[in-house]
């Protein structure tokens, strides 16, 4: 396998964009991608698309990269769709990798796009639940509540998960689940995943692409808008649209470019979830996952200097920087708590406001952490630059299966 380098990262701001379509979205990106690269969309060798929704909201099920690319004048090539739920952009980027470090292209790119808000709430909830085994959805939930039924833990009135899919997403339920267990067994509170997600209002206030640019107080988040115990409406990603892409190269190809800021790929990993019990920990995904990549990149978690994880809720950035091992099981409440993982801490965690406050685009989310990790790495994130990094991590779980996401990846980058 030879050495892989992001030369080009693009990203338009996530947000509601209800005017646009996928394809206008896609070209601000790839644009923005080949202008930061330095070159034409003639180099690209390849390209791997990521989208998820665009046939369940306007019927193009099939050959969506084709058909937002052709605009582009980017035709001819290999380009591969791909469908991985949450996960899927950074899928995208994963199968653009190894193409390049298998010795089959010289630049590659990788695209993430998602249109998902829409004035029609419960269609936009309902699309949320594909990212399940739907003809066994029942019995998945229920088994859910079993394990909540057996905790000793005070909940204020819940409604069973009838609005699942109806008034919100369906993923929130399984995320309450987690963090209700995690509360049970670990002792950790509710404050302290509404200090999470204050943190991550904070981060994002400093970033321009990010769908919420306002500071929150963590009182006013645990204030916010009930959607399922324990979470409020400021804890939970938004709906949104956005498009994100990135633009992969060999060695030898980025010996003929003049200005590059190169980032290099130390590690690119994708799994998928098991069955394992929620209590049996050393084999959750991130935990299983984080671990090949830290011994491809020759690293462990302490040589981490900034990470961006999948917090379609704040408790998911609290499991996270456990199964990680930023921290150990069933501290991940006390290390937020330190200030660790906030800017100026030991280790940053979603410098970009996460999916909780910089937006969550399903298609187009794994590749907007990589922008945040790429635009840290080069020193270019302002005043939200983590000081003197040059080792980042990104991790995008998709889906449900059991107890854990259907889907993973997880990348390690170094500064060049």
């Amino acid at each position: 396998m030879q050495d892989v380098f992001i030369i080009g990262i693009g990203t338009t701001r996530f947000g509601k964009h209800l005017e646009r379509g996928e394809k206008n979205l896609v070209a601000e990106a790839v644009n923005l991608c080949l202008t930061d690269a330095g070159v034409s969309k003639d180099a690209i060798q390849s390209a791997w698309f990521s989208n998820s929704m665009w046939g369940y909201f306007s019927d193009q099920h099939c050959i969506r990269g084709q058909v937002a690319f052709q605009p582009l004048g980017i035709e001819g090539i290999p380009i591969t769709n791909v469908e991985n739920a949450c996960a899927g952009g950074s899928t995208a980027f994963h199968h653009a990798w190894y193409g390049v470090a298998g010795g089959l292209y010289d630049c590659a790119l990788a695209v993430g796009v998602e249109k998902l808000y829409s004035e029609d709430r419960l269609k936009t909830f309902r699309a949320y639940s594909t990212g399940v085994d739907v003809e066994n959805i029942e019995s998945q939930f229920a088994a859910w509540r079993s394990v909540l039924d057996g905790l000793e833990l005070e909940v204020p009135e819940d409604d069973a998960g009838q609005g699942a899919g109806e008034n919100r997403s369906a993923f929130m339920d399984v995320y309450a689940g987690m963090s209700r267990w995690h509360m049970a067994t670990y002792g950790t509170t509710q404050r302290q995943m509404a200090l999470i997600a204050s943190k991550n209002h904070f981060h994002s206030s400093m970033n321009p692409n990010a769908q919420f640019q306002k500071k929150m107080g963590v009182d006013e988040i645990l204030a916010g808008r009930p959607v399922v115990f324990p979470l409020t409406v400021p804890m939970c990603a938004p709906v949104g649209d956005g498009s994100a892409a990135a633009i992969l190269c060999s060695g030898a190809f980025l010996k003929r470019l003049k200005a590059s800021r190169p980032v290099k790929v130390l590690a690119s990993v994708l799994g998928s979830g098991t069955g394992r019990h929620i209590s049996d920990e050393k084999k959750d995904i991130g935990y299983r996952l984080s671990r090949q990549a830290y011994e491809i990149a020759g690293i462990g978690p302490e040589d981490i200097h900034l990470a961006e994880v999948h917090d379609a809720t704040s408790f998911g950035e609290l499991h996270q920087t456990e199964a990680l091992g930023f921290c150990p099981f069933g501290k991940g409440g006390e290390f937020a708590e330190s200030g660790a993982t906030a800017l100026g801490g030991k280790l940053p965690v979603n410098p970009s406001g996460g999916l909780e406050s910089r937006g969550h685009p399903v298609g187009a989310s794994g590749l907007g952490q990589l922008h945040e990790i790429v635009t840290q790495l080069r020193h270019e994130a302002g005043p939200r630059q983590v000081e003197n990094c040059r080792i980042g991590l990104a991790e995008n779980g998709g889906g449900n299966i059991g107890y854990e996401e259907a889907a993973m990846c997880i990348h390690i980058l170094e500064r060049v």
